[in-house]
């Protein structure tokens, strides 16, 4: 049992290590993101400007571009949610897996505003909270789930 618990964590380890490179490349590296160097800092830290500025400008920006704003942030961190207490071994609750995607999220916009290969961007950082919040709720349903599912089988 202990064994298949050991595997199953080094496959989450895999699976998180692909997951952060390609994060790290779309968040610093692609240039079809719009990742390319500035010669000035930009940030936004008014809460829900930058979300309220695409809705307003929908019809200019299309919604794929408010789609990939506002979702893609979510989206994006529900796996390090997910797969952050897959592969740590002490137990994790949702209020530090939500603490510790905020924390990432806060490096990756300090990173982003420093290298200028951004913005930093409080919309960004409350979406990719939320995304890594989800994802932590994923990982409970899934795992409360087989563990119903390995209870019943013992009975």
């Amino acid at each position: 049992m202990a064994a298949n618990k050991d595997k199953k964590r080094k496959r989450a380890m895999v699976v998180f290590s692909i997951y952060m490179v390609l994060l790290i490349y779309f968040l610093f590296f692609a240039q079809e993101m719009g990742r390319t160097a500035d010669k000035q800092y930009r940030y936004n830290l008014v809460l829900f400007f930058e979300i309220r500025r695409f809705i307003r400008n929908i019809d200019y920006l299309g919604w794929k571009s408010v789609i990939i704003n506002v979702l893609g942030n979510v989206v994006a961190f529900m796996p390090f949610g997910y797969y952050v207490p897959k592969i740590i071994k002490k137990k994790l609750g949702i209020l530090y897996t939500t603490i510790l995607s905020f924390e990432f999220s806060l490096i990756v916009e300090f990173v982003q505003l420093v290298t200028k290969l951004g913005c930093f961007d409080v919309d960004d950082l409350m979406l990719n909270t939320i995304g890594g919040f989800l994802g932590y709720l994923c990982f409970y349903l899934i795992d409360r789930r087989q563990q119903e599912s390995v209870n019943k089988k013992k009975t």
